[in-house]
């Protein structure tokens, strides 16, 4: 029997997953089906008792949508990993599985806008509250959000817009001195850039609607599970500890190991929410996949260019990318993404919002979307759209200022792209 192989993740991008065998498709296939036929009932009562592997409901799992799981999972090195049918769904899922009404958990105040909506708004709603912190407190500021009811903390790996460089290391221990999961979103940095697992956190979620898709072909999301953290540990779990009786009394520490939590996320959760990728989406996501370090590569080198020529342009106030030497996260980054910052530059257009708002419609070659991390160079202005849900003093915590402009630089000619920068800042000024 030959050994066992551990691919560079590269490798891994178009290799893990689906491993045809002799005689079968290529290409990942599409089992576009809701269903699946059983020779007896006592295999069918098997999957329903968790005691055999298998699929029983597309709702809950299906072979195309595991082969992509199994393949996000080995580029994150985690465990096991579980689809959802967006990425707000995945965030919401990673924490509504640990967390219920009466609890609470900590969350950096620097995240996507939308997510932070879902926690601050749509979660309080259902009983939870999220408790923002900033990432320039002190450990002991910190540790005063925490109480015997808070269940995880949250943080992006690359904020979005903000563009703040999440101190896995630092958040990870806060966590785990309160007896608590660390969960990061590392949708800009993905694995090619980043695996926060490395570095202590010990659940992972991402929108694969950005990066991993790259396409602004389909939305969807994932969590992916490190198999590391102690549920038993603390008594602060018993959904995982103790008897589910919504399983047949389930035990998912005892029956699963260190697959305990995303088990639960999808024989729970799944089920009930009905939060399903559909199998074509995911064989789109591992189109998507087969190219993502080759397209983090490009995507990196532009954006560092364009970040460079925005800093000596008069016609810009500030520029915000991690890779630039010159910005307060250049340390952080080197530490956790020093193969890049992914593709999306943050600035303010001389002359605040009326300015922004007039480059951003100037531009030429880059679209104005409501997306980032596509291919193609796309732009927006978050304080007018994404973030326009937040109060001003939201918008100053998520490091959204009136004149930020949001570019997500593709993978066209990085001259093509500056020059239609160029032009637009133009006609921003006029």
């Amino acid at each position: 029997m030959s050994e066992c192989k551990e691919y560079k993740i590269d490798t891994k991008c178009l290799q893990e997953g689906w491993k045809p065998g002799n005689g079968e498709p290529r290409v990942l296939p599409i089992y576009q089906s809701t269903t699946y036929k059983y020779d007896s009932a006592k295999h069918l009562a098997g999957l329903f008792d968790l005691s055999v592997p298998g699929h029983m409901y597309t709702r809950i799992s299906n072979p195309t949508v595991d082969f992509v799981e199994k393949k996000i999972a080995s580029l994150e090195g985690g465990t096991g990993a579980m689809l959802t049918s967006s990425g707000q769904a995945a965030n919401f899922a990673a924490v509504f599985n640990i967390c219920s009404a009466g609890q609470n958990f900590i969350s950096l105040s620097t995240i996507y806008g939308g997510t932070l909506n879902l926690f601050a708004v749509t979660m309080k709603r259902m009983g939870i509250e999220a408790r923002f912190v900033t990432p320039d407190m002190s450990d002991d500021e910190i540790d005063g959000f925490f109480d015997e009811n808070t269940r995880c903390v949250f943080g992006e790996t690359i904020a979005n817009p903000a563009l703040n460089v999440l101190d896995i290391e630092r958040f990870a221990g806060i966590a785990h001195r309160h007896g608590v999961p660390l969960i990061v979103d590392n949708t800009f940095a993905t694995p090619i850039l980043c695996r926060p697992f490395e570095f202590g956190a010990d659940i992972v979620t991402h929108s694969t609607t950005k990066y991993m898709d790259g396409h602004a072909t389909v939305v969807g999301g994932v969590i992916v599970d490190s198999g590391k953290f102690d549920w038993a540990a603390g008594g602060k779990y018993p959904e995982l500890t103790e008897a589910d009786e919504s399983y047949h009394g389930v035990v998912y520490t005892r029956d699963f190991g260190d697959a305990a939590y995303i088990t639960k996320a999808r024989v729970q959760l799944m089920r009930d929410m009905g939060i399903t990728p559909q199998p074509i989406a995911a064989f789109l996501i591992n189109e998507g996949l087969d190219t993502l370090a080759l397209r983090m590569e490009r995507h990196c080198a532009n954006a560092l260019a364009v970040a460079k020529y925005l800093e000596k342009d008069p016609r810009v106030t500030w520029v915000n990318y991690p890779g630039l030497e010159s910005s307060s996260e250049h340390a952080a980054a080197m530490k956790y993404t020093p193969s890049g910052c992914s593709g999306v530059v943050s600035f303010g257009v001389r002359g605040g919002r009326d300015a922004a708002v007039k480059f951003m419609d100037s531009l030429e070659l880059a679209a104005i979307v409501v997306h980032v991390a596509d291919a193609r160079t796309c732009v927006l202005h978050p304080a007018s759209t994404t973030h326009r849900q937040l109060t001003d003093e939201q918008l100053e915590d998520a490091g959204v200022s009136p004149d930020l402009i949001r570019l997500s630089v593709g993978i066209e000619n990085v001259e093509d792209i500056i020059a239609d920068i160029d032009q637009a800042l133009d006609k921003s000024q006029k």
